[in-house]
């Protein structure tokens, strides 16, 4: 994470980024509902468990479940996309609100996520063609994928207090 952290690489693809996140949070209401000021509660973190969850539910039923389960695990495969891009707007509102390291290893979280992402769409769209072996492949690559993004986006919560700071609660006494 250190090395990531202090490589100036990262800052062109952290433009790139800022010019996507800009046109998603295109106002201080719109990231104050995305960051969950409304909540509380950081919304990012909380919205991750949607696709995750039906993500790696299609994949148990995709290596337990039998032929049976495959249209519920197509199901939960869309319905994980769909969910994704909520989940993405939240935690780019959050990302733009950081800085140095922290906003060099979002980068790397925003493109990993994005690569699970994309091959569960291309799971999705290879059920939809019957090729079901190539459709479970990518669906596991993805959850493996999306498992090294949560790595990251750990780092970020955990470790960097990124959208988990509020101080209203100060410390514990």
């Amino acid at each position: 994470m250190r090395r990531i952290e202090g490589d100036s690489r990262v800052d062109g693809f952290a433009g790139r980024l800022e010019a996507v996140a800009g046109a998603v949070v295109r106002s201080p209401t719109t990231a104050d509902a995305l960051r969950g000021v409304w909540l509380g509660h950081a919304l990012h973190p909380l919205l991750t468990d949607f696709p995750l969850g039906a993500w790696m539910s299609a994949s148990f039923l995709d290596l337990f479940g039998g032929d049976r389960a495959r249209p519920a695990s197509q199901r939960l495969i869309g319905f994980g996309l769909l969910v994704a891009l909520p989940t993405a707007a939240a935690g780019l509102a959050e990302w733009r609100d950081t800085g140095g390291g922290a906003r060099r290893v979002g980068v790397v979280h925003a493109g990993i996520n994005s690569t699970a992402t994309l091959l569960y769409g291309s799971s999705w769209l290879a059920r939809r063609r019957g090729a079901h072996r190539t459709a479970v492949a990518l669906g596991v690559s993805g959850g493996v994928v999306a498992t090294v993004g949560g790595y990251f986006g750990g780092h970020l919560t955990l470790v960097r207090k990124i959208g988990t700071s509020d101080a209203s609660f100060g410390p514990d006494r």
